[in-house]
């Protein structure tokens, strides 16, 4: 079973939030915890990713079986939030098991094959000498090295075990399977439940030629976008997305 995280009092219908590539679901806390006053939360750590096992393999079939999981354990039934790699394995949970599936928000992708490979900071975290840190800001130092961008520095070190002195990512494995995590399962049936694909407005990952394929798969998706965020929209814009997520699930399940 997934790490995860409980915000609110338990009861029927969870939210469940679902990490993207090299996140954890410690990073939701804020957002989870503001939408935990009317609903009960729950945010995993994905498989290789945080607290949760590690194993030799990395698709999305696979992410959706831990959820199915997850979901089974507390009613059967939840809405799902996923960003990114976690939207790409809750459309493929929808496809899979519809039933299970109250209402879908997508954040920031779409379920087709992108090309920009992630490798380059797989690369980079493996590059930090680990014994040479004590602190979080010497794997940061390290980083620079490789990831100019201050704002990835900081959340790639949030997978950092110092204790231990260990990634809490299972770096092998995801650099192995990749090509799975760029690419989109050939899934068969569709998910007609409400959804919402909630898009950065400075982002290009979901982008109007995905439409077809979308409406193909989820044929009462709507689309939004946050204009002032790009693919890190939580992170970008937290009050917005949170407002988006709010404003959504109160259309689809009145709480």
């Amino acid at each position: 079973m997934l790490n995860t995280i409980s915000y609110g009092t338990p009861g029927p219908t969870p939210l469940i939030i679902v990490h993207g590539l090299y996140g954890s679901g410690r990073n939701w806390g804020v957002i989870a915890k503001r939408l935990a006053d009317h609903r009960h939360v729950l945010t995993p750590d994905m498989r290789n990713h945080g607290d949760s096992p590690r194993t030799d393999t990395h698709s999305y079939p696979d992410l959706a079986a831990d959820l199915a999981d997850l979901i089974d354990a507390h009613g059967g039934r939840a809405h799902v939030v996923g960003h990114s790699m976690g939207g790409k394995a809750s459309m493929t949970l929808a496809l899979q098991h519809p039933e299970k599936i109250a209402s879908l928000l997508v954040a920031d992708i779409a379920p087709v094959a992108y090309t920009h490979s992630q490798i380059q900071f797989i690369e980079a975290m493996r590059a930090v000498d680990l014994s040479r840190v004590e602190k979080r800001s010497d794997a940061v130092a390290q980083l620079a090295e490789h990831v100019p961008d201050k704002t990835l520095q900081s959340f790639f070190t949030q997978s950092l075990d110092l204790q231990n002195k260990r990634w809490k990512l299972n770096l092998d494995t995801l650099a192995d399977e990749m090509p799975k995590i760029l690419g989109f399962p050939d899934v068969t049936g569709s998910y007609d439940g409400p959804t919402l694909f909630l898009s950065g407005g400075q982002s290009d990952y979901v982008l109007p030629e995905h439409r077809d394929r979308i409406r193909a798969l989820f044929p009462k998706a709507r689309y939004a976008k946050m204009p002032k965020a790009g693919h890190w929209l939580h992170a970008d814009d937290p009050r917005g997305f949170e407002a988006s997520v709010r404003a959504f699930l109160d259309h689809v399940d009145p709480a």
